[in-house]
């Protein structure tokens, strides 16, 4: 499993010309899903994105986390962050896991982030062309990979 976070100061996303998510201060968090993927990389990246300490405390040092400054989230599934372009110059998703298995896996990753947050998260649409906005706040942005943990 693979995130791209983004601290931002606003982030909304679009799917048919209609706004289903939006928030202010917070993160925007690109979720790639491998087949390989479990709830143990769900459980360990859910609590690695609520404990990264990417905010800025009093004295604007990057020290506090979401759950320290109460910010938002908005979970937007990618299949691109697992885009092979070793050969070519046309990407292969073939490491994307197929709907079947990364739409339990996505929901079940909403279902953590919500209660490691103790709040609901806004989201995407599993599937769907969405337009995603966003002001990055630095910038800062990080990338992790659930594989990468041991």
């Amino acid at each position: 499993m693979k995130v791209v976070i983004q601290r931002v100061s606003e982030a909304s996303v679009i799917i048919n010309k209609k706004e289903v998510a939006s928030i202010k201060t917070g993160l925007l968090v690109l979720l790639g899903i491998v087949n390989e993927d479990t709830q143990e990389d769900i459980n360990w990246l859910c609590n690695k994105i609520t404990n990264l300490r990417i905010f800025p405390d009093d004295k604007n040092v990057m020290n506090t986390s979401i759950t320290d400054n109460n910010g938002d989230v908005i979970l937007v599934s990618q299949f691109t962050l697992h885009a092979s372009t070793k050969k070519g110059n046309r990407p292969s998703y073939i490491k994307a896991a197929k709907p079947n298995i990364a739409i339990p896996l996505y929901e079940n990753f909403i279902a953590q982030l919500q209660n490691d947050l103790g709040k609901p998260i806004q989201t995407g649409e599993f599937g769907a062309d969405m337009k995603v906005n966003l002001i990055n706040d630095g910038p800062v942005t990080i990338v992790i990979d659930s594989k990468d943990r041991v």
